[in-house]
């Protein structure tokens, strides 16, 4: 995980999963993606036992770092870290590869790295914004005359950062197009504006490919991202027949790669991201409506736990 000693502990996800751990007797390690190793054929991190919190200066207490064979010494590794997707996360991915034989790591890291939050939903076009994923400037310039009003995003991003409307009368498009293409070789993603946006934008928890709860993260006036570290504010919500429908079409494919926490975006019934990598909203869902995501999670990991005979 990012370090446990900054985290926000009425809102970190994964601060509130450490916590029910801790609460059913698991003990927790907690290591930062600098301190993964692999050498001779074996996976290690120094790690430090940690017990956490809820004191704001300190939300983490932590023994001597030890070093921990991953496959070894642990029995369920979660992968935490925040994006940015780049080559840094995909190379921790191959390495936690190596223990998923002797160890339960979540979610599975071979389906994160194949399921980058904007390129999964490409796979049900039919339930997503009209998308165009592109590094060509006439292929975005005809999409833009098609739908006028657009969204355009990095491909690989997080936290609603680098997020843009382009109005129809906005003519920021070409700056803004250079910049992003000068920065790296990634396409961009290319969306159709939803004026539903304005209604806010359903994050929906699933764990295990099934729908547990959801909250609406409402964008601030004059705003159209809704991502809570970017100002947006939580509210209470229900899940639609709609909503319904889009996760009994990816519930199955989600459980088939082994990504057993993950946070789905709905914006007026349509999916725009499926969250693989730490998906946020377990503690904005257990204060809005009662749901406590964390427990049902660690059902689910004890239960594959033993599966496995542990």
């Amino acid at each position: 995980m990012d370090p446990l000693e900054r985290v926000n502990i009425d809102g970190d996800t994964t601060f509130a999963l450490a916590e029910t751990a801790q609460a059913r007797g698991h003990q927790i390690f907690v290591y930062g993606v600098a301190d993964l190793a692999w050498t001779e054929g074996r996976v290690t991190a120094r790690a430090r036992p940690a017990r956490v919190q809820r004191v704001r200066e300190t939300p983490g207490l932590f023994g001597e770092a030890v070093t921990l064979d991953l496959a070894r010494d642990t029995d369920v590794v979660l992968m935490r870290q925040d994006p940015p997707f780049d080559m840094g996360y995909i190379t921790a991915c191959h390495l936690l590869e190596e223990v998923v034989g002797e160890t339960l790591v979540l979610n599975d890291p071979a389906g994160v790295r194949s399921s980058p939050e904007k390129i999964f939903p490409l796979m049900f076009p039919d339930i997503m914004p009209p998308t165009l994923v592109t590094r060509s400037r006439a292929a975005i310039d005809a999409f833009r005359d098609t739908h006028r009003d657009i969204i355009v995003k990095p491909l690989y991003g997080h936290g609603g950062a680098g997020v843009f409307r382009i109005a129809p009368d906005d003519s920021n498009l070409d700056s803004l197009l250079e910049l992003f293409f000068s920065k790296n070789s990634e396409p961009v993603m290319v969306q159709a504006f939803l004026p539903a946006v304005s209604e806010g934008d359903k994050r929906i928890i699933l764990i295990d490919g099934e729908a547990v709860g959801a909250i609406n993260r409402r964008p601030k006036a004059g705003q159209v991202r809704s991502n809570l570290v970017v100002g947006g504010t939580a509210e209470a919500t229900e899940l639609s027949a709609s909503d319904k429908k889009i996760c009994e079409r990816i519930g199955p494919e989600l459980k088939r790669r082994g990504l057993v926490l993950t946070g789905i975006d709905v914006i007026g019934g349509r999916l725009t991201e499926v969250n693989v990598t730490s998906p946020t909203g377990l503690q904005a869902l257990k204060r809005l409506s009662g749901i406590d995501a964390t427990v049902k999670f660690w059902d689910v990991v004890e239960r594959k736990l033993a599966a496995r005979g542990l």
